[in-house]
This record gives structure tokens, sequence and C-alpha cells, in this order.
């Protein structure tokens, strides 16, 4: 049995899964201290363009890569790189959702693919069910996460449930048990996009920063707008 074995099937089967600490506190300061050399230190979108060397740091880390090889086959990619700090003067609820649109080159038409966005430039759009249910998300905490700094409540096995509608209707009662996932700072989190997930705001001044990782195996006709190769 690998390392992370009990990571991949967790993450099959509750949607997400939470690992130890992987990364040192030498680690850690270098990929805060990359992220605070750039634009914004509260957030940044196309993280890895923006800041290359994050890759290379968190890709040297030995223990992020057996994980990244339990769960990810080597047609993976990855297709999207976010970092964001909840803290006390940068701060927001965030209410029952799925992470379904994706960052794409160009804007075509065709059917599957909707909800078109765009923000700051950037296209966005919703693809069909099956890319997202090939899309592992990362998240890589920089500073601890509890109840206190807004960690995420997720609903087990949601994404289990396809594309989710949330209206006025919705109850999430009626999909699952919610937990609240506390990571320790170093760890790292797995998730499947189409799982529910929300966070509340944060009640302390500590900094809650996070590297939100995607990654992906599907080809898609507008094209990746950060699709950058692993291996």
């Amino acid at each position: 049995m690998s390392e992370f074995s009990q990571n991949k099937k967790e993450l099959i089967n509750k949607g997400y899964s939470i690992t130890e600490s992987i990364f040192s506190d030498e680690e850690r300061l270098q990929l805060i201290h990359l992220i605070e050399s750039s634009e914004n230190k509260y957030a940044i979108r196309q993280l890895v363009n923006k800041v290359p060397e994050i890759k290379e740091v968190i890709f040297k880390n030995e223990k992020f890569k057996k994980l990244y090889a339990s769960v990810c086959c080597t047609d993976y990619f990855l297709s999207k790189a976010i970092f964001f700090n909840k803290i006390g003067k940068f701060n927001w609820f965030v209410s029952h959702h799925q992470d379904l649109s994706i960052s794409v080159k160009k804007k075509l038409i065709i059917e599957g693919y909707t909800n078109w966005t765009n923000k700051n430039a950037q296209l966005g759009v919703i693809p069909p069910k099956e890319i997202l249910e090939n899309i592992i998300t990362f998240r890589i905490h920089l500073d601890k996460t509890d109840e206190t700094n807004g960690a995420l409540k997720v609903i087990l096995e949601s994404h289990k449930n396809g594309i989710i509608r949330i209206d006025e209707n919705f109850k999430k009662e009626n999909i699952g048990k919610e937990e609240l996932c506390i990571v320790n700072e170093g760890g790292v989190m797995l998730m499947k996009p189409l799982l529910l997930h929300a966070s509340s705001k944060s009640i302390t001044n500590h900094d809650r920063r996070v590297i939100h990782l995607e990654f992906c195996n599907q080809e898609i006709p507008m094209e990746w707008l950060e699709r950058k190769e692993i291996i």
C-alpha cells in the first residue's frame, strides 16, 4: 500500500481528503515570500503564469510529488492556479457551491459549454460534467485553517450527484452530511470540484493563505488558459 493510498480512497469516496503537513516551515516561508513579492498579497489568479517559481518549489517537495502521483495519472496537467488569503481585513462568506467554471483561451459556441463569463479579460465557461469529473484540486495550506478563519465546510459524497442546482429550494440537509475541514499548516486538501463546499467569514486576524491548484487530463476545443505540463 502506497503512502497516500488512503487519501486517494477518501477522495474517490468522500470527495475530499486531508493530508498531514507535507511542506516544511522553510518551504512554506519560501512560497509565502514568492507570493508577497508579487502584485497582490490577498488574491492572485493565474498564479503560476505570474509567479512561475511557485511550481518549481512545490514539485521539488518529494512528499507532494508522491501525493500527486498517487491520485493523478501521467496524462494530467495543471489547468488552473489561484492564491487567496482570507483574513479579517480581507474577508468574505461563501455559500454552498461547486467549482464549475474553467479558464480558457478563446470563446467557441459548442454544445455542452455554458455560462460564459469575462472577468478582467479572463474567459470562463462551465464545461460538460465529464470534464469536471476528471479535475482534481490540490489546496496547499500555508497556514492552519480551522473554524476561526474560514475553513471549508463540505457536504460528503455530493460530488457523486453531478451538477447540483442551487436555488431557493436547495437544502444541504437533503444532500448529505456536512463536515468541517481543519487543515494544519503545510497540509494539503484534495478535493473534487463537484463537491459542494462553503466557508464562513474569518473571525481572526490570522492569515488563511491557500494555493489552489487544479489538474485535469481532458482536452477542450477552446484550449486551457493556464495549461502547464507537470512531467
